[in-house]
Protein backbone atom coordinates (compact mmCIF):
# COMPACT_ATOMS: atom_id res chain seq x y z
CA UNK A 1 0.00 0.00 0.00
CA UNK A 2 0.90 3.33 -0.32
CA UNK A 3 2.32 5.01 2.68
CA UNK A 4 3.41 8.57 3.45
CA UNK A 5 6.74 8.43 6.17
CA UNK A 6 7.99 10.33 7.88
CA UNK A 7 11.78 9.80 7.93
CA UNK A 8 12.89 12.44 10.02
CA UNK A 9 12.00 15.33 11.91
CA UNK A 10 11.97 18.58 9.90
CA UNK A 11 10.04 20.64 7.04
CA UNK A 12 7.50 18.93 5.07
CA UNK A 13 9.89 17.31 2.62
CA UNK A 14 11.11 14.85 5.27
CA UNK A 15 7.55 13.05 4.25
CA UNK A 16 7.65 10.68 1.65
CA UNK A 17 5.95 8.49 -0.12
CA UNK A 18 6.85 4.38 -0.06
CA UNK A 19 5.26 1.19 -0.44
CA UNK A 20 4.61 -0.78 2.78
CA UNK A 21 2.88 -4.15 3.48
CA UNK A 22 -0.70 -3.94 3.86
CA UNK A 23 -1.76 -4.32 7.39
CA UNK A 24 -3.64 -7.40 8.94
CA UNK A 25 -6.60 -7.08 11.56
CA UNK A 26 -6.39 -8.61 14.90
CA UNK A 27 -9.21 -10.46 16.02
CA UNK A 28 -10.37 -6.84 17.66
CA UNK A 29 -9.50 -4.99 15.09
CA UNK A 30 -10.94 -3.61 11.63
CA UNK A 31 -9.16 -2.70 8.77
CA UNK A 32 -10.24 0.30 7.32
CA UNK A 33 -9.39 1.43 3.22
CA UNK A 34 -8.56 4.85 3.98
CA UNK A 35 -10.45 7.54 1.27
CA UNK A 36 -9.41 10.93 2.84
CA UNK A 37 -7.21 12.02 5.89
CA UNK A 38 -5.90 15.20 7.21
CA UNK A 39 -2.82 16.94 8.11
CA UNK A 40 -3.79 18.32 11.70
CA UNK A 41 -1.58 21.28 13.67
CA UNK A 42 -0.88 18.20 15.59
CA UNK A 43 0.83 16.31 13.12
CA UNK A 44 2.83 19.33 11.93
CA UNK A 45 3.61 19.73 15.24
CA UNK A 46 5.23 16.21 15.73
CA UNK A 47 6.75 15.84 12.15
CA UNK A 48 8.79 19.43 12.63
CA UNK A 49 8.99 18.14 16.66
CA UNK A 50 7.95 22.12 18.06
CA UNK A 51 7.50 21.30 21.37
CA UNK A 52 7.82 23.50 24.34
CA UNK A 53 12.03 23.52 24.94
CA UNK A 54 11.27 21.77 28.53
CA UNK A 55 9.89 18.80 27.42
CA UNK A 56 12.50 18.25 24.30
CA UNK A 57 14.52 15.67 25.94
CA UNK A 58 11.33 13.41 27.11
CA UNK A 59 9.56 14.55 23.88
CA UNK A 60 12.67 12.41 22.23
CA UNK A 61 12.77 9.83 24.71
CA UNK A 62 9.18 8.78 23.94
CA UNK A 63 8.91 9.85 20.14
CA UNK A 64 12.45 8.87 19.21
CA UNK A 65 16.11 10.30 19.63
CA UNK A 66 17.21 10.83 16.23
CA UNK A 67 14.03 9.92 14.03
CA UNK A 68 10.35 9.28 15.01
CA UNK A 69 9.75 5.54 15.64
CA UNK A 70 6.19 6.00 14.06
CA UNK A 71 6.61 6.95 10.64
CA UNK A 72 2.93 7.53 9.69
CA UNK A 73 1.10 10.48 10.79
CA UNK A 74 -2.48 11.33 10.51
CA UNK A 75 -5.45 10.84 13.37
CA UNK A 76 -7.98 11.52 10.74
CA UNK A 77 -9.55 8.89 8.64
CA UNK A 78 -12.96 8.36 6.45
CA UNK A 79 -13.28 5.11 4.32
CA UNK A 80 -14.95 1.90 4.03
CA UNK A 81 -14.16 -1.11 6.07
CA UNK A 82 -12.58 -4.06 4.05
CA UNK A 83 -11.70 -6.66 6.45
CA UNK A 84 -12.59 -7.32 10.57
CA UNK A 85 -10.70 -9.30 12.92
CA UNK A 86 -13.44 -12.64 14.42
CA UNK A 87 -14.07 -10.29 17.78
CA UNK A 88 -15.57 -7.85 15.61
CA UNK A 89 -19.31 -7.43 15.85
CA UNK A 90 -20.37 -3.45 15.80
CA UNK A 91 -18.80 -3.33 12.18
CA UNK A 92 -18.56 -5.39 8.87
CA UNK A 93 -17.26 -5.16 5.75
CA UNK A 94 -18.83 -2.51 3.49
CA UNK A 95 -19.30 -0.10 6.02
CA UNK A 96 -18.65 3.20 5.72
CA UNK A 97 -16.80 4.81 8.34
CA UNK A 98 -14.93 7.72 10.22
CA UNK A 99 -12.61 8.26 12.82
CA UNK A 100 -9.77 9.30 15.15
CA UNK A 101 -6.73 7.06 15.76
CA UNK A 102 -3.37 7.89 17.34
CA UNK A 103 -1.07 7.69 13.88
CA UNK A 104 -1.39 5.74 10.75
CA UNK A 105 -3.93 7.24 8.82
CA UNK A 106 -1.66 8.99 6.08
CA UNK A 107 -1.90 5.63 4.49
CA UNK A 108 -4.25 3.73 2.11
CA UNK A 109 -5.16 1.05 5.02
CA UNK A 110 -4.93 1.66 8.47
CA UNK A 111 -6.51 -0.64 11.33
CA UNK A 112 -8.56 0.39 13.73
CA UNK A 113 -9.89 -1.65 17.27
CA UNK A 114 -13.13 -2.24 17.33
CA UNK A 115 -13.64 0.15 20.48
CA UNK A 116 -12.01 3.07 19.57
CA UNK A 117 -13.20 6.19 18.12
CA UNK A 118 -14.65 5.31 14.77
CA UNK A 119 -18.12 4.98 13.99
CA UNK A 120 -20.68 4.85 11.06
CA UNK A 121 -20.51 8.09 8.58
CA UNK A 122 -23.77 10.01 8.89
CA UNK A 123 -25.40 9.85 5.69
CA UNK A 124 -25.16 11.98 2.56
CA UNK A 125 -21.70 12.96 3.80
CA UNK A 126 -18.49 12.85 1.68
CA UNK A 127 -15.73 11.02 2.69
CA UNK A 128 -13.75 14.56 2.95
CA UNK A 129 -16.57 16.04 4.85
CA UNK A 130 -16.40 13.19 7.35
CA UNK A 131 -12.46 13.00 7.78
CA UNK A 132 -12.17 17.09 8.41
CA UNK A 133 -14.40 16.16 11.76
CA UNK A 134 -13.46 14.28 14.57
CA UNK A 135 -10.12 16.13 15.73
CA UNK A 136 -11.48 19.06 15.94
CA UNK A 137 -15.02 18.30 17.08
CA UNK A 138 -14.07 15.88 19.53
CA UNK A 139 -11.33 18.39 20.85
CA UNK A 140 -14.17 21.25 21.02
CA UNK A 141 -16.40 18.79 22.51
CA UNK A 142 -14.33 17.87 25.53
CA UNK A 143 -12.47 21.29 26.51
CA UNK A 144 -16.35 22.65 26.66
CA UNK A 145 -17.69 20.29 28.68
CA UNK A 146 -15.16 21.43 31.49
CA UNK A 147 -17.29 24.74 31.62
CA UNK A 148 -20.48 23.82 31.88
CA UNK A 149 -21.68 26.03 29.63
CA UNK A 150 -25.64 26.68 28.71
CA UNK A 151 -28.06 29.48 27.89
CA UNK A 152 -27.05 32.79 27.73
CA UNK A 153 -23.21 31.90 28.75
CA UNK A 154 -20.65 34.54 27.19
CA UNK A 155 -18.56 32.40 25.41
CA UNK A 156 -15.29 33.76 23.15
CA UNK A 157 -13.06 31.09 20.89
CA UNK A 158 -10.12 32.25 20.04
CA UNK A 159 -8.66 30.62 16.47
CA UNK A 160 -12.28 30.09 15.74
CA UNK A 161 -11.53 29.94 12.10
CA UNK A 162 -9.25 26.70 12.88
CA UNK A 163 -9.92 23.04 13.01
CA UNK A 164 -11.19 23.34 16.80
CA UNK A 165 -12.51 26.82 16.53
CA UNK A 166 -15.01 25.94 13.97
CA UNK A 167 -16.54 23.61 16.38
CA UNK A 168 -16.13 25.27 19.25
CA UNK A 169 -18.19 27.86 17.69
CA UNK A 170 -21.22 25.85 16.18
CA UNK A 171 -20.84 23.86 19.95
CA UNK A 172 -21.10 26.58 22.12
CA UNK A 173 -23.86 28.12 19.84
CA UNK A 174 -26.12 24.80 19.96
CA UNK A 175 -25.44 24.63 23.87
CA UNK A 176 -26.95 28.10 23.47
CA UNK A 177 -24.29 30.26 24.41
CA UNK A 178 -23.80 33.90 22.85
CA UNK A 179 -20.34 33.39 20.42
CA UNK A 180 -17.51 35.73 19.96
CA UNK A 181 -15.39 34.43 17.95
CA UNK A 182 -11.47 35.95 17.53
CA UNK A 183 -10.13 35.41 13.58
CA UNK A 184 -8.73 37.38 11.00
CA UNK A 185 -11.08 40.07 8.99
CA UNK A 186 -10.87 37.71 6.38
CA UNK A 187 -12.79 34.68 7.87
CA UNK A 188 -15.24 36.90 9.70
CA UNK A 189 -17.70 35.63 7.45
CA UNK A 190 -17.12 32.22 7.56
CA UNK A 191 -16.79 32.54 11.59
CA UNK A 192 -20.16 34.30 11.34
CA UNK A 193 -21.95 31.30 9.54
CA UNK A 194 -21.03 28.90 11.95
CA UNK A 195 -22.96 30.85 14.70
CA UNK A 196 -20.84 33.76 16.19
CA UNK A 197 -22.83 36.73 16.64
CA UNK A 198 -19.69 39.26 17.01
CA UNK A 199 -15.94 38.64 15.37
CA UNK A 200 -12.88 40.31 16.80
CA UNK A 201 -10.06 40.84 14.23
CA UNK A 202 -6.95 39.63 16.38
CA UNK A 203 -5.11 41.70 14.26
CA UNK A 204 -6.23 44.79 15.29
CA UNK A 205 -7.82 44.40 18.68
CA UNK A 206 -6.90 43.24 21.76
CA UNK A 207 -9.87 41.11 22.94
CA UNK A 208 -9.03 41.99 26.72
CA UNK A 209 -9.68 45.84 26.20
CA UNK A 210 -12.66 46.17 24.78
CA UNK A 211 -14.72 46.13 28.18
CA UNK A 212 -16.38 42.65 27.08
CA UNK A 213 -16.98 40.21 29.66
CA UNK A 214 -16.99 36.78 28.73
CA UNK A 215 -17.53 33.91 31.16
CA UNK A 216 -15.64 31.19 29.39
CA UNK A 217 -12.55 31.47 27.01
CA UNK A 218 -11.78 28.65 24.34
CA UNK A 219 -8.17 29.13 23.44
CA UNK A 220 -7.01 27.43 20.49
CA UNK A 221 -3.93 29.11 19.50
CA UNK A 222 -1.87 29.24 22.91
CA UNK A 223 -1.87 33.03 22.69
CA UNK A 224 -3.86 33.80 26.00
CA UNK A 225 -2.12 34.74 29.16
CA UNK A 226 -3.00 35.19 32.71
CA UNK A 227 -3.85 39.45 32.15
CA UNK A 228 -5.96 38.51 29.68
CA UNK A 229 -7.93 36.17 31.84
CA UNK A 230 -8.00 39.09 34.64
CA UNK A 231 -9.26 41.84 32.21
CA UNK A 232 -11.93 39.69 30.06
CA UNK A 233 -13.64 37.62 32.59
CA UNK A 234 -15.56 38.05 35.50
CA UNK A 235 -14.79 36.40 39.12
CA UNK A 236 -15.69 32.65 38.17
CA UNK A 237 -14.24 32.63 34.38
CA UNK A 238 -12.59 29.93 32.58
CA UNK A 239 -9.95 29.78 30.36
CA UNK A 240 -9.97 26.35 28.35
CA UNK A 241 -6.33 25.71 27.31
CA UNK A 242 -6.36 23.41 24.04
CA UNK A 243 -3.37 24.47 22.91
CA UNK A 244 -1.61 26.01 26.26
CA UNK A 245 1.56 23.55 25.71
CA UNK A 246 3.25 22.62 29.26
CA UNK A 247 2.87 26.20 30.47
CA UNK A 248 -0.76 25.83 30.50
CA UNK A 249 -0.59 22.72 33.15
CA UNK A 250 1.65 25.70 35.62
CA UNK A 251 -1.40 28.69 34.71
CA UNK A 252 -3.95 26.09 35.60
CA UNK A 253 -2.44 24.50 38.85
CA UNK A 254 -1.64 28.32 40.13
CA UNK A 255 -5.24 29.60 39.14
CA UNK A 256 -6.44 26.80 41.18
CA UNK A 257 -4.49 27.76 44.37
CA UNK A 258 -4.79 31.69 44.27
CA UNK A 259 -7.62 33.09 41.68
CA UNK A 260 -10.98 33.23 41.32
CA UNK A 261 -10.40 32.83 37.33
CA UNK A 262 -9.66 29.42 36.39
CA UNK A 263 -7.40 27.95 33.54
CA UNK A 264 -8.01 24.28 32.91
CA UNK A 265 -5.72 22.22 30.55
CA UNK A 266 -5.75 18.93 29.75
CA UNK A 267 -5.12 15.97 27.07
CA UNK A 268 -8.13 15.58 24.98
CA UNK A 269 -9.81 12.13 25.22
CA UNK A 270 -10.99 10.21 22.34
CA UNK A 271 -13.55 7.95 23.16
CA UNK A 272 -16.38 6.39 20.58
CA UNK A 273 -19.37 7.61 22.21
CA UNK A 274 -18.19 10.85 22.17
CA UNK A 275 -18.07 10.32 18.29
CA UNK A 276 -21.30 8.70 17.95
CA UNK A 277 -22.36 12.58 19.43
CA UNK A 278 -20.69 14.38 17.14
CA UNK A 279 -21.58 11.57 14.18
CA UNK A 280 -26.08 12.18 15.26
CA UNK A 281 -25.45 16.59 15.55
CA UNK A 282 -23.85 16.25 12.13
CA UNK A 283 -26.58 14.59 10.49
CA UNK A 284 -29.13 16.95 12.53
CA UNK A 285 -27.36 19.87 10.86
CA UNK A 286 -26.24 21.21 14.40
CA UNK A 287 -22.59 20.78 12.79
CA UNK A 288 -20.80 21.06 9.58
CA UNK A 289 -17.20 20.41 8.34
CA UNK A 290 -15.24 23.23 7.13
CA UNK A 291 -12.82 22.37 4.33
CA UNK A 292 -9.51 24.96 3.74
CA UNK A 293 -7.94 22.61 0.74
CA UNK A 294 -7.57 18.95 -0.21
CA UNK A 295 -4.68 17.56 -1.74
CA UNK A 296 -4.05 13.85 -3.68
CA UNK A 297 -1.53 11.75 -1.47
CA UNK A 298 1.09 12.13 -4.01
CA UNK A 299 1.02 15.73 -2.73
CA UNK A 300 1.39 15.51 1.21
CA UNK A 301 3.80 17.61 1.49
CA UNK A 302 2.36 20.65 0.19
CA UNK A 303 -0.67 19.63 2.67
CA UNK A 304 2.00 20.06 5.49
CA UNK A 305 3.20 23.43 4.24
CA UNK A 306 -0.01 24.58 4.32
CA UNK A 307 -1.00 23.33 7.98
CA UNK A 308 2.54 25.09 9.01
CA UNK A 309 1.42 28.99 7.16
CA UNK A 310 -1.09 28.82 10.61
CA UNK A 311 -3.67 30.46 8.25
CA UNK A 312 -6.08 27.38 7.52
CA UNK A 313 -9.72 27.52 7.57
CA UNK A 314 -10.92 24.19 9.35
CA UNK A 315 -9.12 20.91 7.81
CA UNK A 316 -6.46 20.14 5.24
CA UNK A 317 -7.68 17.25 4.01
CA UNK A 318 -6.16 14.43 1.96
CA UNK A 319 -7.37 12.55 -0.49
CA UNK A 320 -6.48 9.00 -0.64
CA UNK A 321 -8.93 7.27 -2.85
CA UNK A 322 -11.60 7.94 -5.24
CA UNK A 323 -14.80 6.61 -3.96
CA UNK A 324 -16.13 5.79 -7.27
CA UNK A 325 -14.16 3.19 -8.09
CA UNK A 326 -14.46 1.29 -4.68
CA UNK A 327 -16.78 -1.85 -5.12
CA UNK A 328 -19.13 -3.07 -3.21
CA UNK A 329 -18.00 -5.98 -1.15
Amino acid sequence: MKTAIQTAYGAPSVVVIRDKPKPVPKDNEVLVKVVATTVTSGDSRMRAFRIPAAFWLPGRLVMGITKPRRQVLGVEFAGIVETVGKSVTRFKAGDRVFGLHLLGCHAEYNVVPEDAAIAIMPEGLSFAEAAAIPFGAITAQFFLRKARIGPGTRVLVNGASGAVGTFGVQLARHYGAHVTGICSAANADLVRSLGAETIIDYRTTDFSRTGQVFEVILDTIGNIGLGHLMRATPSGGVLLAVDGGGTAFLRAAWTALFSSRKVKAATSQDRQADLEIIRDLVASGALRATIDSRYPLDAITSAHARVDTGRKRGAVVVDIAVPQVLAAP
